[in-house]
């Protein structure tokens, strides 16, 4: 018999997410696809070759499975049960950073922003401080 196991616990077994009934309500709201087409039933089988599309977080992981298990183990053992397709970009890109004006930064430890400042903030934002 060829190998086979349920998509929620594979998701669970390769550590995507926390609980396996977490994977399954995902997979339920029709939020994955397996190679193109849309699944709706967690008890839907996964086989080695596979190409997943799901959200996790914020990010849309495009995942090809290599093999199945029989426990989730550790991560390092979940690792070597897929292959990331599209790796999630590294989070210290900056934008968050830039994304603060440069009159509204302030330096770390300096406390609460004074009246005086909020005041000044508004003027420079050009707003009604009402």
């Amino acid at each position: 018999m060829e190998e086979q196991l349920r998509i929620d616990k594979w998701l669970w077994y390769a550590r995507f997410f926390k609980s396996r009934a977490i994977a399954s309500r995902m997979v339920a709201a029709g939020r994955l696809r397996i190679n193109g087409e849309s699944i709706s039933k967690p008890h839907r089988t996964v086989f080695p070759d596979m190409v997943l599309v799901f959200p996790q977080g914020e990010v849309i992981r495009t995942i090809k499975v290599l093999s199945l298990a029989t426990r989730r183990g550790p991560a390092s053992e979940a690792q070597a049960l897929y292959e990331d397709l599209d790796p999630p970009q590294p989070k210290g890109d900056g934008k968050k950073h830039l994304a603060i004006p440069q009159f509204e930064r302030r330096d770390t430890g300096s406390g609460r922003p004074t009246k005086r400042d909020r005041r000044l903030n508004d003027a420079l934002k050009n707003t009604d401080p009402t």
